[in-house]
């Protein structure tokens, strides 16, 4: 089983999977707002644009892993800046 490190933000703190998955849910949360149509490529978006590569390739490792507890949305999103 795959164990990556976890990504460490720019004031040098680990980030747990909680964290990112709280974060990633919390980005998610606030798209549901948006028209249907809207809300995958605006997540990507926001993720592509703000998150860290580290954080990014924590995601992808947690996805594939199976991790639980990513939205839906988030992970539509995961798989669309995945193929980017």
């Amino acid at each position: 089983m795959y164990f990556p490190t976890p990504p460490v933000s720019k004031m040098g703190h680990k980030m747990s999977h909680e964290k990112l998955t709280r974060m990633a849910n919390q980005i998610a949360g606030f798209y549901l707002t948006q028209p249907e149509a809207e809300r995958v490529p605006a997540v990507t978006k926001h993720l592509r644009d703000f998150w860290e590569p580290r954080m990014k390739k924590e995601l992808f490792a947690m996805i594939d892993a199976g991790e639980p507890g990513l939205e839906p949305l988030v992970l539509q999103a995961a798989a669309q800046l995945r193929a980017a």
